[in-house]
């Protein structure tokens, strides 16, 4: 059996997970042309939240990114992760604003494109997977990995052959938690290997202490690449590091051979960076946690519950408040929680809490349980989908959601036109997620972090949504109680998340 092969995570997930995405282009340039060299199959780079954080924090052009890091590695694929039909968002866009999207990042230099739906729900998946083939690029349809009653291997193997089916050129196990035990990946992967002829690619946390050891599983079932990062920006919340697996992999038939002395002068790199970056840094990342393995949440979540909790003096509701997740889940159909569903999901349980179970409801848990983010995994509970329903006056859907929107993209193109932007489509479809920071950025406006150093903050796995940039800090306008609504803005997973919370009669 043929070498695994490693694709690298450090210029994208490896510090999204535990340095809040704050790695500048400048930081990732000197360690690019090492990158390249050693052999890697891929070099995620783009994605996720890293265009966020580019326009955000970092006053960065996230395409500029791109172009300068395939000038520096120009030898290996590199691998954009996308979420579908929320592009690198929270809300769906209309398909040819999802097209737009993919064709530019596709002309930059974008080779591979890691495309999943927070619901695994395929048809959120149908025009970014057309999109990247008719691009010429290569498409890996990803399986997000979760537990529950309806997640089971046939599922998901079923999932797989449908993306083979679609045209991907591979397959992505996205295990965003951490939760994959050795195995279920052995299992998986080997049952993949029997009813799919494309290459299959294993995506882990160490956030449990289990990501090594179910990559090694998976290699021993025939998994043809995994994912791992370089150290410190490794481990923990991140991907395994690679020198690590390495060392895990010494006597293995498919053990890969990459230049030793290459991984130390990357260490040593980033190591200078983590240090720069100390503010974005947590020991709570670095470490093992096994709560995930109860809660499931993704890694950085639970840390950062007990830091939301206490500012809104909720610190001693932080047990009730996890426990809490997995109820809310299963009422909103045993959905995986994974950007932007963990969010929501942990919003709703802290409502849950501080204003009774399912008294108070936000918006986004009100469209996930009518339909409006996708098909959820199992049923929605029927008393939660009553209530949604006679909250909204609306029905739930069972179509595509992005078939109701309407083309958007010259408006969007108008809309920058208005104010004086370019208006190709980079900057175009930019605009369409982050209005704002696109301005801000085209007017050379500093953003507002690059203004006043912060102080030493919370870990933050990913930046904020679009959707607002105040303190994260509950605003009520009025008492949920007397059945009117409260507008909150809430940090969960170190992303702000802004919600219209409503008292729901039955």
């Amino acid at each position: 059996m043929k070498p695994v092969t490693f694709n690298n995570t450090v210029l994208r997930d490896g510090h999204q997970s535990l340095a809040a995405t704050r790695m500048s282009t400048a930081q990732m340039l000197p360690a690019a042309p090492i990158l390249d060299e050693i052999g890697f199959s891929g070099l995620e780079t783009w994605g996720g939240a890293t265009i966020d954080a580019c326009l955000r924090y970092l006053g960065e052009n996230p395409f500029d990114r791109l172009r300068a890091l395939k000038k520096a590695a120009p030898q290996t694929p590199q691998i954009m992760l996308l979420r579908g039909q929320n592009i690198v968002q929270y809300a769906s866009f209309p398909d040819d604003v999802v097209e737009a999207f993919v064709r530019a990042n596709a002309a930059a230099g974008q080779d591979v494109f890691r495309i999943f739906d927070a619901l695994n729900d395929i048809r959120n998946l149908t025009t970014a997977i057309k999109t990247v083939i008719d691009c010429g690029k290569h498409a890996r349809g990803e399986i997000c990995y979760t537990t529950s009653p309806v997640h089971t291997i046939d599922a998901f193997v079923h999932m797989g052959v449908e993306f083979e089916k679609m045209g991907c050129h591979s397959i992505g196990i996205k295990d965003m938690s951490g939760i994959i035990t050795p195995k279920v990946a052995h299992d998986l992967v080997k049952e993949l290997k029997s009813k799919i002829g494309i290459p299959i690619v294993l995506h882990t946390h160490d956030t449990a202490g289990l990501g090594a050891c179910s990559y090694l599983a998976a290699i021993d079932a025939g998994v043809d690449i995994i994912e791992t990062s370089i150290a410190p920006f490794a481990n923990g919340t991140s991907q395994p590091d690679t020198a690590r697996m390495l060392a895990l992999l010494d006597g293995h038939p498919r053990k890969p051979d990459y230049d030793p002395a290459k991984l130390q002068k990357l260490r040593l790199h980033f190591e200078d960076v983590y240090r720069q970056l100390s503010k974005f840094t947590s020991p709570a990342n670095e470490r093992v946690d096994s709560d995930i393995l109860v809660f499931q949440v993704p890694g950085g979540m639970l840390s950062n519950f007990r830091n939301q909790l206490a500012e809104q003096g909720m610190a001693d509701k932080f047990d009730e408040v996890v426990r809490e997740i997995p109820v809310v889940r299963e009422a909103l159909g045993w959905i995986p929680l994974v950007t932007p569903t963990s969010q929501i999901v942990g919003t709703q349980a802290m409502m849950n809490i501080k204003f009774g179970r399912w008294k108070v409801i936000c918006q986004p848990a009100q469209d996930i349980a009518l339909g409006k983010y996708g098909k959820t995994p199992g049923p929605v509970n029927a008393e939660i989908l009553a209530m949604a329903e006679k909250q909204t006056g609306k029905k739930a859907i069972d179509c595509r959601p992005a078939d109701l929107l309407d083309p958007g993209l010259e408006n969007y193109r108008k809309q920058c036109a208005d104010k004086g932007l370019p208006t190709d489509d980079e900057i175009t479809v930019l605009y369409a997620m982050f209005p704002q920071q696109v301005e801000a950025l085209v007017k050379g406006i500093p953003p507002a972090e690059a203004k006043s150093a912060p102080a030493k903050q919370t870990p933050d796995p990913a930046p904020a949504p679009a959707a607002s940039s105040a303190p994260a800090r509950p605003h009520t306008s009025s008492s949920p109680a007397s059945g009117s609504r409260t507008h909150m803005v809430l940090s969960i997973n170190g992303e702000r998340h802004e919600v219209t919370v409503e008292k729901l009669t039955k």
